[in-house]
């Protein structure tokens, strides 16, 4: 659940709750409401936390290159 869709629970829970006042047979329309809006916020503070938590990667890029390269000496026994 992402940012928007809980967002949309939470205003479609309001609307239950606070405007509708038409009554269903065996429903609550009010709980439902309040269970949309409770499951809203849970997926918006879980959307929030996985936001605030995700891994930022860096791309370092090295190279491997020889600046100074010494001279052999006279009692270096290489050629």
């Amino acid at each position: 659940m992402r940012i928007g869709s809980s967002l949309v629970l939470i205003a479609v829970g309001a609307i239950l709750k606070f405007a509708v006042t038409a009554t269903i047979s065996g429903i609550n329309v009010s709980t439902v409401g309040v269970v949309l809006m409770l499951v809203g916020i849970a997926g918006l503070v879980i959307s929030l936390f996985m936001a605030s938590t995700a891994r930022r990667t860096e791309v370092v890029r090295s190279t491997s290159r020889v600046d100074y390269v010494e001279q052999p000496g006279e009692d270096d026994p290489r050629p």
